[in-house]
């Protein structure tokens, strides 16, 4: 299975299931709607083609030039001191952290399915008190569901990049967007709250967009692509031959996009149909401001609520999976050991630690499970998404935008974005992505 390779589609859906996540749910729709609507958007896709655009490619050539590992293929491009370049690659190890708690995440989705297929709970409060029940009390539901995801990730991925990987995203990513698109024509028949929902997500007020905003848009549009984890560089390795890059990755960044629009008029349509609370965010949004809303329609509801998060489970699903592959790859080809085995000595070390996350919101065990007062699950979210992820994106992009060759990146792009187009994306990733990147960072940190 070591020398499988995606197919053209496979890698485009592959990247896009890695892309998107559960934030396309909640965080994509409530930071539109609270930030100017289709100023946001529009300014979202303007750092997403301007800055995020740059480091996604950096990070994509160092998988496809070094057709490796990331560690591998960074020690493999490094003109000097492989050993210390090398050592980079292993902020893929964040991949795993995160792996870890989004898999509970999933599980909650899980569980979830499960209840829409019985009556919904109407009241606010009831449904947050059932949500909160599930975090704090239920163990045996968060185990289980937890248990259940894991074994369906480490499955898919146990099958490799072709038979699982592929297969998984060309089966998922298609049902999500046919789930989406069934759910939106519905909210188009809910009339009124469609057109506030739109006007809410796409009515510009320009007069909302701060610096505080072009930061979040900013970290939004980096970290919504899986960078600095090694996720890319993988993927990117198992390209065919004479693939289109810059179409490729358009095409990724433009699928992103679109379902996390299309999640966001699914959502605030049913929100602005029943007067609820349009600023609430986070998974608060979902498991229980939505519930409720869902309750209203009677057995219609349960069948949204079921359509809604079986796509969410799928979402979930793609992004895990990407998750994962790194290091497995990394295992195998650097060891020389089976895909199975490697997946074995990942599982062990994502599960343990998925269960320190399910504990630390577990009420008998949760001042165990917490680390300097935060709970485990969100010391890890914290650790990976303000520390992780930045630093390693800075130093791939400072490492393709300075140590490799400019000849080598201009062999590798200069057919698909021509001579002018390559000067300025060179010119963008060696100066203005490493302080974009700075930038997020200090205002995630600062933020907490």
């Amino acid at each position: 299975m070591i020398n499988e390779k995606f197919s053209k589609i496979g890698f485009v859906l592959a990247m896009a299931g890695s892309a998107v996540g559960l934030g396309n749910a909640w965080k994509f729709p409530t930071m539109v709607g609270n930030n100017g609507g289709s100023a946001f958007i529009i300014l979202y896709l303007l750092l997403t083609f301007a800055i995020a655009f740059v480091a996604f490619l950096a990070e994509l050539s160092i998988g496809k030039l070094g057709e490796s590992d990331v560690v591998s293929s960074i020690y493999k491009l490094a003109p000097k001191h492989k050993k210390a370049w090398s050592l980079s690659g292993f902020f893929m190890i964040g991949a795993i952290l995160i792996a870890s708690f989004y898999m509970v995440v999933i599980g909650w989705i899980l569980k979830y399915i499960y209840l829409s297929f019985s009556p919904l709970l109407a009241d606010t409060k009831e449904a947050a008190a059932q949500f909160n029940t599930l975090l704090a009390n239920d163990l045996t539901s968060s185990v289980l569901c937890f248990s259940l995801v894991f074994l369906m990730v480490f499955f898919a991925v146990s099958k490799g990049v072709k038979s699982g990987i592929e297969k998984l995203n060309i089966w998922m990513m298609p049902s999500l967007f046919v789930l989406l698109v069934c759910m939106l024509f519905y909210a188009l028949s809910m009339g009124d709250g469609f057109v506030k929902a739109a006007k809410f997500l796409f009515v510009p007020n320009f007069s909302a967009i701060t610096p505080d905003v072009i930061l979040q848009a900013l970290g939004l549009a980096f970290f919504s692509l899986s960078m600095g984890v090694g996720v890319i560089p993988t993927y990117a390795a198992n390209l065919p031959e004479r693939t289109n890059l810059i179409k490729s990755t358009l095409s990724i960044i433009f699928i992103n996009i679109l379902i996390g629009i299309m999640m966001g008029l699914v959502v605030f349509t049913f929100i602005f149909a029943y007067g609820a609370d349009s600023t609430a965010s986070g998974p608060g949004l979902i498991f229980i401001s939505l519930v409720t809303l869902f309750a209203k329609l009677g057995v219609v509801g349960n069948v949204m609520a079921v359509a809604f998060f079986v796509s969410l489970l799928f979402a979930g699903i793609t992004s895990a999976v990407s998750m994962i592959e790194p290091f497995a790859y990394y295992l195998v080809r650097k060891f020389e050991i089976s895909r199975k085995a490697a997946l074995l000595y990942i599982g062990v070390f994502v599960y343990v630690l998925g269960f320190f996350c399910i504990f630390s919101y577990y009420s008998d065990t949760a001042s165990t499970f917490s680390i300097f007062g935060k709970p485990v699950f969100d010391a890890l979210d914290f650790l990976t998404s303000n520390i992780m992820m930045p630093i390693g994106a800075i130093i791939f992009s400072f490492f393709v935008g300075y140590k490799l060759k400019k000849e080598s990146l201009h062999l590798l792009f200069g057919e698909f974005m021509g001579k002018a187009f390559f000067e300025i994306w060179y010119f963008a990733l060696r100066y203005i992505v490493p302080i974009a990147i700075c930038a997020i960072m200090i205002y995630q940190i600062a933020g907490k």
